[in-house]
């Protein structure tokens, strides 16, 4: 290795992070994700060492640091931050800071994905959610179990968006908070699309609209695309006109709904709002609706992550393919009928 090596490898794990960090994805809130996963998981074992320091034996010990928290991060979560650190590492292999990356070491056992499987609510616990919320904030069990869209998606839904001559909800921006300023930006991975509306939740929607009609918000507009700001007409507001963030409509509506409701409320997905877009997926293939369909419709890029997250939902296909047999191979003699009073 060149002398330049060990000058260039003596940067701290947290200066040369921040330097990656400014070469990757411009959309905030990508970026505000991963500082997060540093400042909380990262940086407060790894920050202050030098990167050419950094071995097998350091990424274990910090493995079980991670381990060792008051609250360890989930098994996923837990293998989102080992990828980031693991990435971080072969810049610094490429830029010459380092030999190999440690991540990569064999006798490193990285994180698995872990295995949530979904539990949609029964109709009961959504309908008792929906009861205890106040009459303002009714309507995000439409959007989100009617139309199966993010929290950010609902903060940002506006009536604006539904063609009403198709019967489509274009869901083209969500509503973000990054560094306690609001934003709206494109939906999550700028992917935008449409969404078939059922007449029952556009009733809804406009009878809601009546008591409670849209607020013209304007925001910062998030993307790098030649606008500075959004404004639009949005559904879902605070008693003031204006749009909660998520943490504070978490925190302010949400859960003390499941007080109210006399029901016990579940930490993880289970019981945050992501739950109604599990309901929406459930009915959607008890309904038949297709896993390339529905990948659309949820914005999943990857219709494998569709159906790896509710292939258990499906209804079981073993009485459709005997039936399809039989079409093809039909009984050519039909069992006899046991006369009455004969043994069957």
């Amino acid at each position: 290795m060149g002398t330049s090596v060990p000058d260039k490898s003596k940067i701290l794990f947290e200066d040369y992070a921040e330097t990656v960090l400014m070469g990757q994805s411009p959309d905030e809130s990508t970026v505000n994700n991963k500082r997060q996963k540093l400042d909380n998981h990262i940086y407060p074992f790894l920050g202050k060492k030098p990167v050419g320091k950094i071995t097998t034996d350091t990424i274990r010990r910090w493995v079980a640091w991670l381990h060792g928290k008051d609250r360890p991060p989930a098994e996923s979560y837990e293998r989102q931050i080992f990828d980031l650190v693991s990435s971080i590492l072969d810049a610094a292999v490429r830029d010459g800071r380092l030999r190999a990356n440690p991540c990569q070491d064999k006798s490193i056992a990285r994180p698995g994905k872990g295995t949530v499987r979904v539990e949609p609510w029964p109709h009961t616990r959504m309908r008792s959610i929906e009861l205890a919320l106040a009459a303002r904030y009714q309507i995000i069990i439409v959007l989100g179990a009617g139309l199966g869209l993010r929290q950010g998606e609902i903060f940002a839904f506006s009536l604006d968006n539904v063609d009403r001559e198709n019967m489509i909800y274009r869901c083209a921006r969500q509503m973000i908070t990054v560094n306690a300023v609001r934003k709206f930006e494109l939906p999550k991975r700028h992917k935008t699309r449409e969404i078939p509306i059922g007449a029952g939740v556009l009733e809804q929607l406009d009878a809601y609209a009546v008591n409670h009609p849209p607020v013209s918000i304007t925001l910062p507009w998030g993307e790098r695309d030649g606008r500075t700001t959004e404004t639009i007409n949005v559904m879902v507001t605070n008693p003031h006109r204006d749009l909660y963030t998520r943490q504070a409509f978490n925190n302010v509506v949400w859960r003390p709904a499941f007080k109210r409701a006399g029901l016990t409320y579940r930490e993880s997905a289970a019981d945050g709002m992501h739950a109604l877009r599990h309901l929406y997926a459930s009915h959607m293939i008890a309904e038949g609706v297709s896993i390339k369909e529905l990948a659309a419709y949820l914005g999943h890029v990857d219709e494998g992550f569709t159906l790896r997250t509710y292939v258990h939902l499906m209804p079981n296909s073993h009485q459709r393919a005997r039936q399809a047999s039989d079409a093809m191979f039909p009984l050519r003699h039909q069992p006899a009928t046991p006369k009455p009073g004969q043994a069957g």
